[in-house]
């Protein structure tokens, strides 16, 4: 990941770290769970989730 986007590895970690905190999982495994269980990604096409569409929201005139 870190050679990927051309950050440190340590970098990496910090953030790794931060998720798995925020999403109350202990590693990546019980994280990749939390993430199917939530439709936060999808492995197949059966097992997708459906994403909103972005709108932006209104500006005032």
């Amino acid at each position: 990941i870190a050679e990927k986007l051309e950050i440190s590895k340590r970098t990496v970690d910090n953030h790794i770290s931060n998720i798995l905190t925020k999403t109350a999982t202990g590693n990546r495994v019980a994280l990749f769970r939390w993430a199917l269980q939530s439709g936060k990604v999808c492995i197949d096409e059966v097992n997708c989730c459906v994403l909103p569409e972005y709108t932006a929201p209104e500006t005032e005139a």
